[in-house]
């Protein structure tokens, strides 16, 4: 372990049973709605701008902390993101300063540039972007054509970028249970490559089952293992709901102390990379489930299912939310 490293995790661990404990006794779970970046970008038929910022609008409504708003990357790979430089200055100019978090994917020093540019022509500062590694070197090519090593050089580049401008860097860490190229992912490895994020300086990894794999016991080997050296509040979850284990998966890593979960409304998403994997786990369906024991996350569940509903329809997919439907189904008949 470098020195680096060594001083982050001896700060955040000074009493790691403090910090551990505190986590895990916290009752507030964190959700970061990835659905105007995730779950959109892979739409083949361009979704306007206006429902685009409509979906950030409902979601901020709802009480959602954390809403990953849009990714600068090449309009040529991902046509759908390709009204970044436009979007995202109307959403800082509205809600920065507003105590929720709006970030952005930034893959590589381009992007960052690009997101410091719209931060600019906003005239609100850029607070937070997102990096996007693998666990795998199959994906990882497949991916980005780089492989794991050369990838993390280049988040490098991004996140001492970041730093001068006093942006705060969140990682992604994908495919940590398995890939569908080189199959399971050994723990040791993910645990390795999230010492390397936060390393460099990333505040917090998102340990990603990318193409829904996992079931509790797999995300109980993963996340033991890569918190024997790194303390729960350095991390997330972020699950797919390929085999319909993704809230399972969120409330074992929850059990264990984990406190901040990526979801997306209506259950939108998936992985191009990956044949077979669906959408993200839901966001409906994990509040409904944190709810249910006893857990907070200053989220609007009624509001959350018409805004699941409401995006479905506007880009004429079916709800992958059964929580969200099922409210929607109850609010409805109470009307009658």
């Amino acid at each position: 372990m470098s020195a680096n490293l060594r001083k982050v995790l001896t700060r955040s661990l000074y009493g790691s049973r403090r910090c551990l404990s505190s986590s895990a006794a916290s009752n507030f779970v964190r959700i970061v709605d990835v659905s105007p970046r995730d779950g959109l970008q892979n739409e083949k038929a361009q979704v306007p701008s206006e429902v685009k910022l409509e979906l950030i609008d409902r979601l901020t409504d709802c009480g959602v902390q954390t809403i990953e708003a849009t990714s600068f990357v090449s309009p040529k790979w991902v046509p759908q993101m390709g009204d970044a430089k436009d979007l995202y200055p109307q959403v800082l100019a509205k809600y920065s300063g507003n105590g929720r978090s709006y970030p952005v994917l930034t893959p590589n020093a381009k992007g960052l540039e690009g997101a410091l540019a719209a931060a600019e022509r906003a005239g609100r500062p850029l607070e937070e972007v997102a990096i996007f590694g693998a666990a795998s070197e199959g994906f990882s090519k497949k991916n980005t054509n780089r492989s794991v090593d050369e990838s993390f050089k280049a988040f490098q580049e991004v996140v001492e970028q970041a730093k001068k401008s006093n942006v705060r860097v969140r990682a992604y860490l994908s495919t940590v249970i398995g890939c569908p190229y080189d199959g399971a992912t050994d723990p040791q490895l993910v645990a390795r490559l999230t010492q390397r994020f936060l390393e460099m300086g990333c505040y917090e990894v998102s340990l990603g089952d990318t193409i829904g794999v996992g079931t509790p016991s797999t995300i109980e080997r993963m996340l033991s293992e890569v918190m024997k050296s790194i303390p729960a509040d350095k991390l997330a979850i972020h699950a797919h709901d390929t085999y319909g284990q993704g809230v399972a998966n969120v409330l074992q890593a929850v059990n264990m102390g984990i406190r901040v979960v990526d979801s997306c409304v209506g259950g939108l998403g998936g992985c191009p990379f990956a044949n077979g994997a669906t959408g993200n786990v839901s966001t409906e369906d994990v509040v409904y489930a944190l709810h249910g024991l006893g857990y907070q996350t200053g989220i609007d569940l009624n509001k959350l299912s018409y805004t699941g509903e409401w995006i479905c329809s506007k880009i004429n997919k079916p709800n992958g939310s059964k929580a969200g439907k099922a409210i929607i189904t109850k609010l409805e008949k109470a009307k009658l």
